[in-house]
């Protein structure tokens, strides 16, 4: 699957824990140009980097080295979306485990929880799936809410039998005993959290099978929605397509026509390994390659056409494109070659 980037509500917790903090959250979103707006979209997904940009701007804004590791414990089921009921209605901690990395996507794909049992201990592994690695703040986030969400779910008294980080340990160890139970090892090969294997057995509390059900089903479509490549990069270029003949639009004028800001259009586009202005040359390259075709349209006539102040600045943005003239793809186009490496 593609990297689907993160879903919106995970930045709920942030801003949680900075109301409990008696920070004024308007404030912390001017503060770092973040659109709030995008709370309010179910469905809006941010890139990876930009929850830990948001995260680590909050620790600085607060001035609180454990941020990450206090925010993992005001982590919701609900800030989970689907995914969270689905693990609410499992019937054991081993299936709500295997929900979590069944659709694990739909709330951060980058993000991997998988689980070992090595003799009577299981290991739960956070990690990557991809080679950057996680902020300390971003790692201790996840740690103490998986943590959390289990006991929730098992609502039972589960200790800890080990805690391991691959970062280094910060200046103050203390917090993490109230939340852990007891001093996590830094400076690991990996992060680890290490309980009872009996625990995998352990029913929800609040698991409804019936619920169950409806709930995966519709993670199920979710999940599905989000593999489909282009989704909305494609809605952008018939957007674009559809304007052409009267004028280029902008970044601006995209955005209020998809009734959103530009940056959180960027940033859609941005899980989508694309950006407004390659799709916007892509559109116009292949729009100039389907006229140059048609000999019945001059190279002027076709730069008109496609909003160009002049021929010049056509061919330059084709060369560009091509590594080859308007004129010489024209020759190959009626030669019948392609010669053009799109």
């Amino acid at each position: 699957m593609k990297d689907a980037g993160v879903a919106a509500s995970m930045v709920y917790p942030i801003m949680k824990t900075l109301v409990r903090k008696g920070v004024d959250t308007g404030a912390f979103c001017r503060y770092v140009s973040f659109d709030e707006r995008l709370l309010q979209d179910a469905e809006a997904r941010i890139p990876a980097e930009e929850l830990e940009r948001l995260m680590l701007a909050a620790a600085a804004y607060t001035e609180d080295e454990h941020f990450g590791l206090y925010q993992g414990q005001v982590m919701e089921f609900v800030d989970l979306g689907i995914l969270g009921y689905v693990m609410m209605h499992s019937p054991t901690i081993a299936d709500a485990l295997d929900a979590y990395e069944r659709y694990n996507a739909i709330v951060y794909s980058g993000f991997q929880l998988t689980r070992e049992v090595q003799g009577d201990d299981l290991l739960l592994r956070l990690f990557l799936q991809h080679s950057r690695p996680m902020s300390r703040h971003c790692v201790e986030d996840m740690a103490a809410s998986v943590y959390h969400l289990i006991l929730r779910l098992s609502d039972r008294r589960i200790g800890l039998r080990g805690v391991q980080f691959a970062h280094d340990a910060p200046s103050d160890a203390s917090p993490y005993v109230p939340v852990f139970g007891l001093a996590p090892q830094f400076g690991c090969e990996g992060n680890i959290l290490r309980m009872s294997a009996e625990v995998l057995a352990y029913p929800v509390l609040y698991s409804d099978a019936k619920l169950l059900r409806l709930f995966e089903s519709i993670a199920q479509e979710t999940e599905a929605k989000l593999t489909q490549s282009g989704l909305f990069s494609q809605q952008i270029v018939r957007w674009i397509q559809q304007c052409i003949p009267l004028y280029v639009p902008s970044l601006q004028q995209t955005a209020e026509s998809f009734r959103t800001s530009p940056r959180t259009l960027q940033n859609k586009l941005k899980l989508e390994r694309t950006s407004f202005n390659d799709l916007s040359a892509k559109v116009r390259m292949e729009l100039a390659m389907s006229y140059l075709k048609r000999q019945e349209y001059s190279v002027g006539e076709i730069a008109y056409a496609l909003h160009y102040s002049e021929p010049s600045a056509f061919q330059s943005a084709f060369k560009k494109w091509t590594g080859i003239t308007p004129g010489q793809y024209r020759a190959q186009a009626k030669q019948g070659r392609s010669g053009v490496n799109r």
